[in-house]
């Protein structure tokens, strides 16, 4: 019979949790023989502390070192809790988009589901998304995330979700080997297959990355189309500069939301951007307590940044089903003092460091 996890473990997110309580029943929950993963307790006697003691709340989470890199080859299974016993339901498997490297796999199980889907729901009813509509989404799928989440995200608003998909690694060694013919062929395939739904269903939200809304921009009839129909724009998967933010929703989609979306693998989730902000206003993330915390950081010391200022994006992720603390992204944000009731920072105007460990990063369609 499997042990039974401490309660607060089980807390939707918006049960009103303190965070710190739950990162310390979380390191009891990791650690402990009985419930924590095989990585973890292998990975244990070589951290230099001891998780159950030495880290007391959100802030401890930086004893950790940055361990991502492990999960490139980590078998996937050796990820998952012994305390869910022989009966784990795991639902998916999904790794990050291999920009940097191999990929790195993370595992996400049904009851993570329920709690990321929850806060996705939530936020995007708070920007006013229309429910029962159709969705079309333009995003990569498995091993992605983030096809998943926008498919959830879809079913739990009540409406049916259209997708096309596309592979960023493919694009990403086209623009690597200099071959922009190839790049621009197969946006015009993603950009014919949407035009296809576009112009026959009717297309409440439309979810598609930036290069692509810029793209759509450039076809008259799929923008007269957008306009006259679609109710609101998420973007995400990749990220906006503030001008381009700034002239998509006041020139070329004045009359329709864009709500900003920010996630990766490292996550399991995603960031829904700050309700009530206008287009000249900075794009706001704020994290996801108790599960999802973020810092801005100086690269290299890892202290905090002046809130204002920008610096690199550390994200940690502490659940029942996973944890991956102290992750350093490849992002570059600046530091935003979060909203009432979410722990560590909020990030505004996100963008990609241009290198990382000597090789350019690549956004290509993703």
């Amino acid at each position: 019979m499997s042990p039974e996890p401490p309660a607060i473990l089980n807390a939707g997110p918006f049960d009103g949790v303190d965070p710190d309580e739950f990162v310390r029943a979380a390191m009891r929950w990791h650690f402990d023989r009985a419930t924590g993963s095989r990585y973890w307790l292998d990975r244990a006697d070589r951290l230099g502390f001891d998780p159950r003691h030495d880290v007391k709340g959100v802030a401890d989470l930086a004893l950790f070192p940055d361990l991502t890199d492990e999960l490139r080859e980590v078998p996937v299974t050796d990820l998952v809790p012994r305390g869910y016993g022989s009966d784990v339901r795991l639902v998916n498997v999904f790794d990050s988009g291999g920009t940097t490297g191999a990929p790195k796999r993370v595992v996400q199980l049904d009851d993570w589901v329920s709690h990321s889907t929850e806060q996705i729901d939530r936020r995007l009813r708070a920007h006013g998304l229309p429910a029962g509509t159709q969705w079309l989404t333009v995003a990569p799928t498995g091993p992605h995330l983030v096809g998943d989440v926008l498919q959830r995200a879809a079913r739990s608003l009540g409406g049916p979700g259209l997708s096309v998909d596309m592979d960023p690694r493919w694009v990403r060694k086209l623009v690597a080997a200099g071959r922009s013919d190839e790049v621009e062929s197969y946006t015009d395939h993603l950009v014919d297959q949407c035009r296809r739904i576009l112009s026959t269903q009717d297309i409440g939200v439309l979810a598609a990355t930036t290069p692509l809304l810029e793209r759509f921009a450039r076809e008259d009839d799929l923008l007269e189309r957008i306009n006259g129909s679609v109710r609101a724009i998420v973007w995400g998967g990749t990220h906006m500069d503030p001008d381009t933010r700034h002239l998509l929703a006041t020139d070329v989609f004045p009359d329709t939301p864009l709500v900003g979306m920010y996630g990766n693998t490292m996550m399991l989730t995603a960031l829904l951007e700050r309700v009530g902000l206008n287009a000249a206003q900075p794009c706001v993330f704020d994290p996801v307590s108790p599960y999802v915390f973020l810092s801005v950081v100086t690269p290299g010391t890892r202290e905090p940044v002046g809130f204002g200022e920008r610096g690199q994006v550390i994200v940690s992720h502490v659940s029942k089903s996973m944890l991956i603390p102290n992750n350093a992204e490849r992002d570059t944000a600046l530091r935003v003092r979060p909203v009432d009731g979410q722990a560590g920072d909020a990030v505004a105007d996100v963008a990609p460091v241009p290198t990382v460990e000597g090789d350019r990063v690549i956004e290509g369609v993703y």
